[in-house]
């Protein structure tokens, strides 16, 4: 049995148009000889009557304190309505479908609520329905803990959900369709012009969510790149094109054999709304320990950090431009001087071949200065180099890296 699993995204099924090209892509897989897994979001976005976001405002009006078990459990039905919804109009067309949801398909998670992470599946249900020719239609973003409490994956939870029944079922991929027709080197709202990347290797897709790409959650491209099943990011109103991830590019190399290399700089991506944290003092934090604890109250504090720069008198990074009186609050009672600034954003160059490549750090702290954006901060890793600038610069260094490593060639 050769299973593909399709997952579609809220924006792609917002219409009662935009559900019938969906549900034209699963007829397409079934046409292929394959047996289709779908896995839908919510349909819409904010101000629509059943996306996730319009649930939370209304949980929000209702008490803004409110117990993260009814959250979750509110949190779900969207995505039950999706796939009721979705599950009949595929019946209209004469194939055989079933709406689960997250616990019916065996989907279980830890217990933090709104950001759960999957423990195991139980697929029965799945291999139910399958073996009896009927699709599928799974209630993404959600599963159950042992105790028996619904929960949410959090931000891209579909497709989380999508990532781990490819892998549970051995997929022969996973496919997920948005309203785009796949990965960009740059943001098309930024660089309309920016093409489309036919194929990008698993640690280039990680580190372009991570850095702040939207079309695919990270933690998706961590799980399927685990057991070596190829993704498809695809429109969901074409039949053909799209980005392929996989472990790599295949290249020729002299004496005919494929091997597998990545980019120097595959895409750019951007993450904005940050706020730089800079804590000075005159002892040195490593001995007295401090350092430690800063990092500790705040990730007790749910405070995630990022671009972090350490020396003996001086911790610097930054951190979402909502946490800040969050941050204030964990470190006002140490005493320390503590130097809040907002306004800032993150740029990122990207690329898995860039590890042990000299210059690429010059080329882009050039590129910057030419243009006269100022960089506050930097990072690096073997596949991307992060810099500080000021929110209002995203757009010019956004494009100047983009003409600087030549991405419109791509």
């Amino acid at each position: 049995m050769k299973i593909v699993v399709q997952k579609f995204g809220g924006s792609s099924l917002t219409t009662s148009e935009m559900r019938n090209e969906a549900q034209q892509r699963v007829w397409e897989a079934v046409e292929e000889g394959l047996r289709p897994v779908v896995v839908v979001s919510a349909m819409g976005r904010r101000g629509d009557p059943y996306a996730t976001d319009t649930l939370l405002d209304l949980m929000e009006k209702t008490n803004p304190g409110a117990e993260g078990s009814n959250v979750d459990l509110l949190l779900s039905c969207g995505e039950i309505i999706s796939a009721s919804i979705f599950a009949e109009g595929l019946r209209t067309m004469g194939l055989p479908a079933q709406a689960v949801t997250g616990w019916q398909c065996g989907i279980t998670t830890d217990e933090v609520h709104q950001a759960a992470r999957v423990t195991g599946v139980q697929s029965e249900k799945l291999w139910e329905l399958l073996r009896t020719g009927v699709i599928p239609v799974v209630a993404g973003f959600q599963g159950i803990t042992e105790s028996g409490k619904v929960t949410t994956l959090g931000r891209g939870g579909s497709d989380t959900t999508a990532a781990v029944l490819g892998v549970v079922l051995k997929a022969e991929r996973v496919e997920i369709f948005t309203d785009v027709d796949g990965v960009k080197t740059a943001d098309p709202r930024l660089v309309p012009d920016a093409p489309t990347i036919k194929v990008m290797s698993y640690r280039e897709v990680v580190e372009m969510g991570h850095m702040g790409a939207k079309v695919l959650h990270p933690r998706a491209a961590e799980i399927t790149m685990e057991e070596g099943i190829p993704l498809q990011i695809r429109s969901v109103i074409h039949s053909q094109g799209g980005t392929t991830i996989g472990p790599g590019l295949r290249q020729k190399t002299a004496f005919g054999a494929e091997k597998i290399s990545d980019r120097v700089v595959t895409g750019i991506a951007h993450l904005g709304k940050r706020a730089q944290v800079r804590i000075e003092g005159a002892e040195d934090f490593h001995r007295s320990g401090l350092g430690t604890k800063v990092f500790q109250q705040l990730a007790e504090a749910e405070v995630s950090v990022d671009l972090i720069y350490l020396s003996p008198d001086l911790i610097a990074f930054i951190i979402d431009q909502a946490k800040v009186e969050t941050t204030k609050r964990v470190l006002e009672p140490m005493g320390l001087s503590v130097k809040i600034e907002v306004g800032f954003a993150k740029v990122s160059v990207v690329g898995a071949g860039m590890h042990g490549v000299p210059g690429v750090m010059a080329r882009v702290v050039n590129c910057l200065e030419r243009e006269g954006i100022s960089i506050y901060q930097t990072t690096d890793s073997h596949a991307n180099i992060s810099c500080l600038v000021l929110e209002e610069h995203i757009l010019r260094a956004v494009q100047a890296l983009y003409r600087e490593f030549k991405l419109d060639r791509i």
